[in-house]
């Protein structure tokens, strides 16, 4: 069965910089997730950056993600795969969220936002590197 992760459970309010509990994806069969980021609340002028990332013990997560989100400021859905199949010491995933706001409005930034991770298929590995050729031209 497909692993299914809520790395910031639907609904929260994130109001300060965090990272969530770390989850364990050993068992997953194709260490590969479409990780999808659904902002439903934010205010004017901020900013927020999602990252996940990666730990052989669950504790010492080192000192770069394993992927990046683009940084988001509005409402909405983002969408990106991660391929952890070539990094086998990664045991343990969780997010970080950094929150930015700007301007001469109240200085706490404010996002209701969910993050969830799905198992999908691997990608593959055989894909061709050869250029396309227009249709008749060869």
């Amino acid at each position: 069965m497909p692993l299914q992760l809520s790395l910031i459970p639907a609904g929260s309010k994130l109001e300060s910089n965090g990272d969530s509990q770390p989850f364990d994806v050993s068992a997953s069969e194709t260490r590969t997730f479409l990780c999808q980021l659904t902002i439903t609340e934010q205010l004017e002028q901020e900013s927020l950056d999602v990252s996940i990332w990666g730990s052989s013990d669950g504790q010492d997560f080192g000192k770069k993600p394993v992927l990046k989100i683009p940084q988001q400021f509005y409402c909405g859905s983002t969408k990106m795969v991660l391929d952890i199949s070539l990094r086998p010491e990664v045991k343990f995933l969780r997010a970080k969220w950094e929150l930015n706001r700007w301007g001469r409005v109240a200085p706490t930034p404010m996002f209701v936002a969910e993050f969830d991770l799905r198992e999908i298929p691997p990608m593959s590995r055989d894909a061709s590197t050869r250029r396309a050729v227009p249709v008749g031209q060869s």
